[in-house]
């Protein structure tokens, strides 16, 4: 990327991350506590936001955001992030969903002996000089049923240490395969069945549409009486309101609460009973847990703003370190190809119904996810303005367009190759291109013809009938105009067929010249390109 890459801190990270990007050559500014108005004014010049859960990305940041190309959470939630603004401005959002699982589980397991043994209520007893011994009877772990809802990565440790405590672990989650279950030691549930068994409920997904309210008054009346809930996941994914009414009402034994629907959460009813275990959003506190994420998003972040590695993205596909090098070119060739096929597409005013890429050869072995989102960049830049990798499978989604992967292992005429097909209401258009010495991109077909030519930034695309003449007049208007052919290549159906001729510029194309271009004998299309 051009220029040095700049980073804005805006959230307290650990000390270390400001010198990872220092070590790395990337500007960084650490300026946490900004109110959101100050974070607006400030922000235009940056390429990378580094947060944790203090700084509120909104579309209006974004907005304001000019520059920036990656937003890193340190950190495995993205509440605070509007995903989709950065998702439809081209930002790619990254997280840290690794970094803080082993901190979160065992948090989840203390507020469990937490709420069993009463543990919080009996200390403050014995520290205002109480000894209610009797008050404060508990119970065992030991043999008891633990419900998880969602079993993934923080899930999975949980039931990990549950397993080793001698309870009996039930998972809901309609992503855990039964082989994965079965690895875990877990028995996989319906969300009514673990309701109805489970002596302790702990929550472990992510606020979604769909988990939103997870656990609704219904859902809490369902779940066994006596029963305890806790949840170091999300806010949201309880009914607070509906919780307090099962608590206060008998049916449930109890609830320890590490987030809430609203945050900072400075009053509730819930703080007042003695059946509530409350800590405020400490699932990732611990000095360890801080520290790796913070170095992980640093790394991560620079890793992308400097190679184009992509790890932890919620909107784009990953690209590893490893990885990143051997993509850069075939990634440049399929946006080049798209970018032909849509700048022809657009002079045709052709309303694009699909996009389908082939991989053949070296180029079928790669990780094509983000060849495909190249090609789609490049394919929908020239028709709807701002569009790159990122936005570029959800505009294609949202549009209608129907995207088709497809990878041929065998070689053919070359050892690598990509096709790119855009069909429209009115027409379909094939362009193929391959890497030559050096990595280069290279242009083999158009509609069927072959054609060997590198991309310059500046062309022109001309179609005519093959017949005799041609070359010479085309040549002669450009020659009377004053303008250079820095490369000149041509292909054709068959003789006396339809003709390409693709020709390399040192400047932009004049309109009045591409207008004399377009009246010459034999021309029917011209299309100035720019890449």
């Amino acid at each position: 990327m051009a220029g040095t890459p700049r980073v804005l801190i805006s959230d307290k990270l650990s000390p270390a991350a400001v010198e990872i990007f220092r070590r790395r050559g990337i500007a960084v500014d650490f300026k946490p506590g900004l109110s959101p108005a100050e974070l607006r004014a400030i922000i235009a010049p940056y390429d990378g936001l580094a947060v944790r859960s203090a700084t509120k990305v909104t579309r209006e940041l974004l907005e304001a955001a000019r520059n920036l190309k990656v937003v890193g959470r340190a950190g495995i939630g993205v509440d605070n992030v509007d995903v989709t603004s950065a998702t439809a401005r081209g930002v790619v959002v990254m997280n840290t969903p690794y970094g803080n699982a082993i901190t979160t589980a065992e948090h989840a397991i203390a507020m469990m002996f937490a709420l069993a043994r009463q543990i919080p209520e009996a200390s403050a007893s014995t520290k205002a000089g109480k000894w209610e011994k009797n008050r404060f009877m508990g119970v065992e772990l030991f043999g008891k049923t633990l419900g998880l809802i969602g079993c993934g990565n923080i899930g999975s440790i949980v039931a990990d240490r549950a397993i080793g405590l001698k309870m009996k672990v039930i998972a809901y989650d309609p992503f855990l395969s039964e082989k994965r279950a079965r690895e875990l030691g877990v028995e996989k549930v319906e969300l009514d069945e673990l309701l109805a068994r489970a002596d302790f409920v702990s929550l472990h997904a992510p606020l979604t549409e769909q988990t939103r309210n997870i656990l609704s008054r219904e859902a809490l009346f369902r779940m066994k009486k006596g029963a305890r809930l806790v949840n170091c996941a999300r806010g949201g994914l309880v009914d607070e309101e509906a919780l307090y009414e099962a608590l206060t009402s008998g049916h449930l034994a109890g609830a320890a609460l590490d987030v809430f629907e609203t945050e900072p959460a400075t009053e509730s009813p819930l703080f007042a009973l003695e059946n509530v275990v409350c800590t405020p959003h400490l699932g990732a506190s611990t000095m360890e847990a801080q520290e790796k994420v913070a170095l992980q998003i640093a790394d991560q972040m620079a890793d992308f703003l400097l190679t184009g590695a992509v790890s932890n993205a919620i909107n784009m596909p990953s690209v590893t370190a490893e990885e990143a090098p051997r993509l850069k070119p075939y990634m440049e060739l399929a946006r080049l190809l798209g970018s032909l096929a849509g700048q022809l597409t657009a002079a045709q005013q052709g309303v694009i119904r699909a996009i389908r890429v082939e991989y053949e050869g070296h180029a079928a072995e790669l990780n094509h996810r983000p060849l495909t989102a190249a090609a789609l960049a490049g394919v929908l830049a020239p028709l709807l303005g701002a569009v790159n990798m990122v936005n570029a499978p959800v505009v294609a989604r949202e549009r209608g367009i129907e995207v088709a992967e497809t990878t041929l292992e065998r070689s053919g005429e070359y050892q690598t190759l990509v096709r790119l097909t855009v069909a429209t209401d009115r027409f379909e258009r094939c362009v193929a291109g391959t890497l030559v010495v050096g990595d280069r991109p290279r242009l083999v077909d158009i509609k069927g013809i072959p054609v060997e030519a590198d991309f310059a930034p500046h062309m022109l695309y001309v179609t005519n009938q093959d017949k005799p003449g041609f070359i010479g007049r085309f040549g002669m208007t450009l020659a009377e105009a004053g303008i250079n052919i820095a490369t000149l290549h041509l292909g054709r159906s068959a003789p006396g067929g339809d003709a390409i001729c693709l020709v390399g510029l040192d400047a932009p194309m004049p309109e009045e010249v591409l207008a004399r271009v377009r009246r010459l004998p034999l021309v029917m299309q011209a299309t100035p390109l720019a890449f």
